[in-house]
């Protein structure tokens, strides 16, 4: 149920959007104005880039990386860096481009990438845990910055140059060490291609640097203006797709397959599953209570499950079945090992789910129609999903419908995502659907230590395994797959922690979530796409990088 604050939240920014819906757009050019939504879930109030969720678009659009990653195609282009390199097994050194100024017209060198790391030494931020492996960070002029690692964490590191933002010395070295996190940092200061405009409760509004450094090196945006619209119900952003007065949705919008050609809607792909992929949801276990503890019963789950009817069912196509090992896009996919998964990995096959279940002692001892553990216990489960999460929560009545098919009895639960939160941090569940830190990347490190990391042994776990699956040999095989160069030697160490995950079964790959984009031509044309792929259309938060800029300067006015 809706609380009735926040019912009364929906309904004002619903009547705003209908009613003043789009005056402040209104007030601008519309054909030099791009509007788009998706990744607002309230009213914009921070634009500080060193907290985890600042106002999206504040980094990408204003404070920008040294590189920026193309999932496409696992490349990487040199962006406030001109350059890049490992010079030994221990240091990197980058080179930066010249010329490239603040939007206050101080000038970008060095000693900002410097700060932007020395702050996180000296204080603890979200990024502050890179130091447990990194040494040093020194400028050697203007223009070149050396990294010195105590423990090189390649993987990590790959990752760290299009994630983390650089932020400007002469501004944050002024804010006190008690308010860096706190700071709201309106009006933010950055190099990027556009700056803050216009915020309202249900809007940002962003304006393009005309002076950014990129326009002579990448091309110049073409929105002159970006107005981002706070998300809404469905059937408001829906019409609003309809009508031609949303440019871009990255909203979950079910059924838009059906009415795309009728209103001229783009999609990455013409047919299914219509979106790219963008994580992997997972079935993970609660390896500390029975019978998840057991690899029979975990094995088991994962033949129960049928992925396609949920792919079919509940989301009509728009997603793609999970890959068994949970794998996806290029820089993921160049580690699978297809040998692997046909010898250890898993489809929909009642048969065997029930084959190993009866071999490990879990039969129906009573006779109710409903199998009891080895020792004839009632065997009865929950499987959770955050109340509201409408896909979710139909997916696991599919996974419960599953389940009664060979006799298990999972019940589904639909907490309200903070007790989700609470019960899935304090190991407080039988099974649960999550896709924690599992987004795609370039290195599948990101997913592996999302599935399987020893931060399990505290009373509450906060960083992935939330089924505290406990095997040393499997984190050990992680963090030498991070700590290692060589292609070859990766390959190998890829293949052991695929036949390990897919033999031990901790989590359940189950779907692969969309990058939910629908996009209208009536004011903006040229979308990126399968036929042309230049750019990715996302506007989520820290994912500007991975294609959005490149997706604002390849669009093209309809008029």
């Amino acid at each position: 149920m809706i609380n009735v604050g926040k019912k009364v939240l929906i309904l004002t920014l619903a009547f705003l959007f209908l009613v003043g819906g789009m005056s402040l757009a209104q007030d601008l050019p519309r054909e030099e104005t791009l509007v788009v939504s998706g990744a607002m879930w309230g009213p914009p109030s921070t634009w500080n880039i060193l907290i985890p969720n600042p106002t999206p678009g504040t980094g990408g659009l204003v404070y920008e990386t040294m590189f920026s990653y193309n999932p496409l195609d696992n490349t990487y282009t040199p962006w406030l860096a001109k350059s890049g390199e490992w010079v030994s097994e221990n240091e990197y050194v980058l080179n930066l481009r010249e010329g490239i100024n603040w939007t206050d017209g101080e000038e970008f060198n060095a000693e900002d990438v410097v700060f932007t790391y020395e702050i996180a030494k000296e204080n603890s931020i979200m990024y502050s845990p890179v130091w447990k492996w990194l040494q040093s960070v020194e400028a050697e002029g203007d223009y070149t910055v050396r990294f010195t690692f105590s423990e090189p964490h390649y993987a990590e590191w790959n990752a760290e140059l299009y994630e983390r933002y650089i932020i400007p010395e002469h501004i944050w070295s002024d804010i006190p060490s008690g308010e860096l996190i706190t700071r709201t940092m309106k009006d933010p200061v950055g190099t990027g291609p556009y700056t803050a405009r216009e915020v309202g409760q249900d809007r940002m509004v962003w304006e393009r640097n005309d002076n950014w450094w990129g326009n002579d090196v990448f091309g110049q945006p073409k929105p002159k203006y970006l107005v981002d619209l706070v998300n809404q119900s469905n059937n408001v952003v829906m019409g609003m797709l309809m009508k031609g007065e949303l440019d871009l949705s990255n909203n979950f919008i079910p059924g838009v397959q059906k009415i795309k050609d009728q209103f001229g809607l783009k999609t990455w792909y013409e047919e299914e599953p219509y979106m790219l992929s963008w994580n992997t949801a997972n079935l993970y276990m609660n390896t500390t209570r029975k019978p998840m503890g057991d690899v029979n019963f975990r094995r088991a789950m994962a033949f129960m499950v049928n992925k396609e009817s949920i792919v079919e069912r509940v989301y009509g196509g728009l997603v793609k079945a999970a890959n068994p090992t949970g794998l996806f896009g290029e820089g993921w996919l160049k580690y699978l090992d297809e040998e692997v998964v046909d010898e250890y990995g898993f489809e929909y096959n009642t048969t065997k789910a029930k084959a190993l279940l009866n071999d490990a002692g879990y039969v129906d001892a009573d006779g109710d129609g409903w199998r009891d553990m080895p020792n004839g216990d009632p065997l009865e489960l929950s499987i959770i999903v955050p109340s509201g999460w409408t896909d979710w929560m139909s997916a696991v009545r599919v996974i419960a419908q599953n389940a009664e098919e060979i006799g298990v009895n999972i019940k589904p639960n639909f907490p309200d995502s903070s007790l989700f939160d609470n019960k899935r941090f304090n190991k407080d569940f039988d099974m649960l659907i999550a896709n924690f830190q599992t987004t795609l990347s370039s290195t599948p490190f990101d997913y592996w230590n999302g599935v399987a990391n020893e931060n399990i042994n505290g009373k509450t776990i906060s960083n992935g395994n939330w089924g505290a699956y406990d095997n040393p040999e499997l984190f050990e095989l992680i963090d030498e797959f991070n700590m290692t160069r060589n292609e070859t030697r990766k390959q190998e160490i890829a293949s052991k922690i695929q036949r390990i995950l897919l033999k031990d079964m901790p989590t359940v790959p189950l779907w692969h979530n969309g990058l939910w984009a629908q996009q209208t031509t009536n004011n903006w044309t040229n979308w990126p796409s399968e036929d042309k792929p230049y750019g990715v259309p996302v506007t989520w938060g820290n994912a500007y990088q991975l294609g959005m800029i490149d997706t604002l300067i390849g669009i093209k006015p309809a008029k």
